[in-house]
C-alpha cells in the first residue's frame, strides 16, 4: 500500500530501496529555506543496519502488511529456539539473533508470542510486554535503606540481572519488562 512519505510512523515497516525497513524514530523538519520533511531512522528488518532517510510529503513509500501469527515457545537449542503453530501444530525455527540476544532469555516453556512474517518468510517475534520471574539472589535489606528510593541488584531465575527496590527478597516473584528487562511490579500471584 503506498504512502505519503510524511505518514511514516515508528514501528511501521517500509520497503525502501529493495529492502525491509521498520521506523525506529521520526522527526518532522521544516527548514527556513526549501520544503517541510519528515528525517526518519529506518532499520533493517532482517540485516539490522541503520540507515537515516529525509522524505517529503510529495514522496511517495510502499507500506508492508506483516503477516502476524501466534506461536507457542518449545524449546531452545543453541541459538536456535523452536516455536509450533497454535493452529497447524508446525514447528518453525527461529535464530537468537532475530529475537534478540537481550529478549531471548525471557521466554520460558508454553510462553504464547506473535511472530511477524513476510511472503512466509519470519521476520520478527513479539514477546509479551511483561513476563513474571522469581528472584534467586539479591542483596539482604538494611535496616534504614527502604526511606529512599533506592534500588539494589538482584538475578532473576533466567539468569538476567535487573535493579529491585529494597523490600524485593530471594524467592519473590517479580513482574519485568521484557523490552529492557526493568523491573516494573512485585507479581500478584
Amino acid at each position: 500500500m503506498k504512502i505519503n512519505g510524511n505518514a511514516i510512523r515508528p514501528g511501521m515497516v517500509i520497503e525502501h530501496k529493495g529492502r525491509l525497513w521498520v521506523a525506529v524514530k521520526i522527526q518532522h523538519t521544516q527548514p527556513g529555506k526549501g520544503g517541510a520533511y519528515l528525517q526518519v531512522e529506518l532499520k533493517d528488518v532482517r540485516g539490522g543496519t541503520k540507515l537515516n532517510e529525509r522524505f517529503r510529503a510529495s514522496e511517495t513509500v510502499e507500506r508492508v502488511r506483516l503477516d502476524q501469527k501466534s506461536h507457542q515457545f518449545l524449546f531452545a537449542e543453541g541459538d536456535n529456539y523452536t516455536f509450533m503453530d497454535n493452529e497447524t501444530y508446525e514447528q518453525v525455527i527461529i535464530g537468537r539473533d532475530m529475537i534478540g540476544a537481550e529478549r531471548a532469555p525471557f521466554l520460558t516453556d508454553g510462553m504464547v508470542v506473535t511472530i511477524e512474517s513476510y511472503e512466509g518468510s519470519a521476520i520478527g517475534v513479539e514477546l509479551p510486554d511483561t513476563v513474571v520471574m522469581a528472584v534467586i539472589d539479591a542483596e539482604p535489606v538494611i535496616k534504614g535503606q527502604t526511606a529512599t528510593s533506592s534500588h539494589k541488584p538482584a538475578i532473576l531465575e533466567n539468569g538476567a540481572k535487573t535493579m529491585v527496590p529494597p523490600h524485593i527478597e530471594v524467592g519473590t516473584r517479580v513482574v519485568v519488562n521484557t523490552a529492557d528487562g526493568s523491573y516494573v511490579e512485585r507479581a500478584k500471584d
